[in-house]
């Protein structure tokens, strides 16, 4: 049973929020456009690598692991194009980018005695960034020094992060795949932090998801993951407002019956010999158009959490 003490340990973070450079809408960058018509959406043979990648593995071979949505990766693989649109599908995410920088921050380099007024508190720590998408959040932690490994299931999103990632020489080292957290733990891989943010809402099974993050985390290590809580408010402002009034997201993007209330997720995790330190919320200003850091974990919220000792 999840100790009182341990779920209201609700922390305000009172470090200014971090602002990253805006995104640039990669539909006016020349490059970009141009490789991503002719690797993504063409069916043009493309050149042979000097040294060759390691082959992903078929979908049919991802789908197996149980806790991948099949579902949720088809709606995600028909808006892959439009990650590094900061007026499009993934606006919200953008808009939020700073503020979750912001907390990781504070919380890795509390963890890891790192200066958090460093350009690049993460030196030498080894990142794994699961569900990455097309790598907004990656290529941020990149450039603060971190090794940082992106993984997504969905093939697309890999391609798209990795032609934006290349546009940048720092972020060209980012080591994108396209398995799973299940297929990296069988190749016994350990990473000093593990970030999964918005991502456990969309998988099919929190509790074996959760395992896999464990077993990717290196003891003493930590991992962050963020999520929407399931409560009435936030079926009010994640679905009806942010779909279907606002129209930030396409209909159906979320379903509230996946969404994990802060308590599931801290017994999960707990289960998983993973235990929360510390539990923030993220809060949207309309009249700003900018989110912060708050104690109100009614809505969105991310948790900070500890390997424990093996």
């Amino acid at each position: 049973m999840v100790s009182k003490h341990l779920l209201t340990r609700i922390y305000s973070i009172t470090r200014p929020v971090l602002h990253s450079p805006q995104p640039r809408n990669l539909r006016s960058h020349p490059k970009f456009v141009h490789e991503l018509q002719t690797r993504l959406f063409s069916d043009a043979p493309q050149p042979s690598p000097a040294a060759p990648a390691s082959i992903p593995p078929p979908a049919s071979n991802l789908l197996s692991k149980s806790s991948l949505n099949e579902t949720e990766l088809k709606k995600f693989a028909a808006i892959s194009e439009t990650w590094w649109d900061a007026e499009g599908p993934f606006k919200p995410l953008h808009l939020m980018n700073p503020t979750r920088l912001a907390f990781i921050r504070s919380t890795l380099c509390r963890h890891f005695g790192k200066d958090p007024n460093s350009t690049r508190p993460f030196e030498g720590l080894k990142f794994v960034d699961v569900g990455c998408g097309g790598g907004i959040l990656s290529e941020p932690l990149a450039r603060m020094g971190a090794t940082v490994t992106g993984v997504d299931a969905v093939e697309k999103n890999i391609k798209i992060a990795q032609l934006h990632a290349d546009l940048d020489p720092i972020t060209s080292s980012i080591d994108y795949r396209c398995t799973t957290a299940e297929k990296m733990v069988e190749e016994q891989m350990k990473f000093d932090a593990v970030l999964a943010l918005e991502v456990i809402e969309h998988v099919a099974e929190p509790a074996e998801f959760c395992k896999s993050l464990s077993a990717l985390t290196s003891c003493g290590g930590a991992t962050l993951i963020s999520t929407i809580n399931r409560s009435m408010r936030a079926y009010a402002t994640a679905i009806v407002i942010a779909e279907y009034v606002l129209r930030w997201l396409p209909r159906g993007t979320h379903d509230w019956s996946s969404f994990l209330t802060p308590e599931e997720l801290v017994l999960i995790l707990e289960r998983a010999s993973i235990s929360v330190q510390e539990m923030a919320g993220f809060v949207y200003n309309p009249l700003t158009g900018r989110w912060s850091i708050s104690d109100d974990i009614s809505v969105n919220f991310i948790a900070y959490a500890t390997k424990n000792t093996e």
